[in-house]
């Protein structure tokens, strides 16, 4: 049984801060491996997202949003419990990279999120609210019934909920989820979400609406994508007519969400909240002006768009601060004026600075990956972010005493991360490395050994 709260009675009349009269409605829209470069909002004149851009435009934009991790299942955990992955030891996806003969040898990793762990909708549950959670979880024991059923989101705090996966040959779903009709359940997840929203209207709800897409396999319907293939820069580097015919889609989807909320009067007391798990994947699109995609530590696996709109935050705000997902758990519980159960929450509120436009505390970001990831190529390493600097420390290099250990680079002046520092500026590569070593031991992140076997 999950333990309980010593003093979960009193969390429903006690408050953070009250920011409004009424408690709002939590929407939490999460996509998958969706890059900050593929969003109007963002620059991109290619990939349309006009309903994105448009709540970016009524609230809050970050330009220094970070995921948890460059891969799905940490950044996912993050935002379910506010703790870094590297403290859950949750560092890979699920399945993860089973596949041995490499110089390091990858740490024994948390491959599922426990149901110990106290999670954002069970204090929002707890706080007297109808709690949904619709699409990609990956948090379970496996990806699929019936491995993954003892540790679905059922479990977690939600009431109702609604586990999909991405289309495969191998577990196939049913008729809607060929390309032509909904290939990434985009539009039968976010109908979903608005009927549950619409049951809820009078009532308090928080709602993550999680989906599979822009998530390979890289499929949507044939006149969707002929149109931007008829777009005159539809052959420049780094444009996808499939891809942006998918982000459309979800475009369109998160359209329809916004507008039942609005059209039941809900708009003005609702925090919505859209982000991503990871950066998009480099195999099928470039996060140009970021170096790599998804799976590596470099921006373009980390950097994602979040986008933040309240009645209390105002229009048109525009966030520089580096903020990272597991903010989002203490800031909805602030928004909401609920006291935060777990001292141990890794993340900051945010409210301070969406509402009263007061800078956040001065924080240094971490990330920690002890893993080999096939699909990107990314080898072990570690990465602070203090400042404008950012250092990334190879762990072979490191282990194995060869050269090559670090990267520094400046993101204000190279945000493309292309002049490596650490040889110029050997002070501040030493400033951050022991940053970066009292953070691993004091948060307790696991860390890989030397392979004894490794065959070259």
């Amino acid at each position: 049984m999950k333990r309980q709260f010593v003093v979960g009675v009193i969390y429903v009349l006690l408050s953070v801060v009250c920011y409004g009269q009424k408690k709002p409605n939590i929407v939490i829209v999460v996509a998958d491996d969706l890059g900050v470069p593929l969003l109007g909002c963002y620059g991109s004149s290619f990939y349309k997202t006009p309903n994105l851009d448009r709540l970016a435009q009524r609230g809050a934009m970050f330009t220094n949003a970070y995921a948890a991790a460059a891969v799905c299942s940490p950044t996912r955990a993050a935002i379910m419990t506010g703790k870094h992955p590297a403290r859950l030891h949750l560092t890979d996806f699920i399945s993860g990279n089973k596949s041995t003969n490499y110089p390091l040898v990858q740490p024994n990793w948390q491959k599922y999120l426990p149901t110990e762990e106290i999670t954002i909708a069970e204090i929002f549950k707890q706080n007297g609210y109808e709690t949904a959670f619709f699409g990609k979880w990956n948090l379970s024991k496996a990806r699929t019934p019936p491995a993954s059923l003892s540790h679905n989101p059922n479990h977690q705090g939600f009431n109702e909920t609604f586990a999909t996966y991405k289309p495969s040959k191998k577990f196939p779903l049913g008729k809607w989820q060929t390309a032509e009709e909904d290939a990434h359940s985009v539009d039968t997840l976010t109908n979903r979400a608005i009927d549950f929203v619409q049951r809820n209207k009078d009532a308090q709800f928080m709602l993550v609406l999680s989906h599979n897409s822009i998530h390979s396999p890289i499929i949507e319907k044939e006149a969707s994508i002929r149109k931007f293939e008829h777009q005159p820069d539809a052959s420049e580097d780094g444009n996808n007519p499939t891809v942006a015919a998918m982000v459309q889609r979800l475009d369109n989807a998160f359209g329809r969400l916004y507008s039942s909320i609005k059209d039941l009067d809900l708009l003005e007391n609702t925090v919505i909240i859209f982000c991503s798990d990871n950066g998009a994947s480099g195999s099928y699109t470039k996060q140009t002006p970021y170096r790599k995609g998804k799976g590596w530590l470099y921006e373009g696996g980390i950097r994602v768009p979040l986008l933040i709109q309240w009645n209390d935050i105002k229009e048109n705000t525009i966030i520089d601060s580096p903020v990272v997902s597991m903010d989002l758990f203490p800031t909805v519980l602030a928004l909401a004026s609920i006291v935060q159960p777990n001292p141990l929450v890794d993340g900051v509120n945010l409210a301070p600075i969406l509402v009263d436009n007061q800078p956040l505390p001065s924080r240094d970001l971490y990330w920690h990956y002890p893993h080999y990831h096939k699909g990107s190529g990314m080898l072990p390493a570690s990465v602070v972010r203090s400042g404008d600097y950012k250092l990334i420390q190879w762990h072979e290099p490191k282990m194995l005493q060869q050269s090559g250990v670090y990267e520094l680079y400046n993101l204000r002046e190279d945000v493309s991360e292309s002049t490596n520092l650490a040889t110029k500026l050997p002070e501040k590569t030493k400033e951050l490395e022991q940053y970066l070593e009292k953070w691993k031991s004091k948060i307790g992140a696991q860390q890989p050994l030397i392979n004894v076997n490794y065959k070259q």
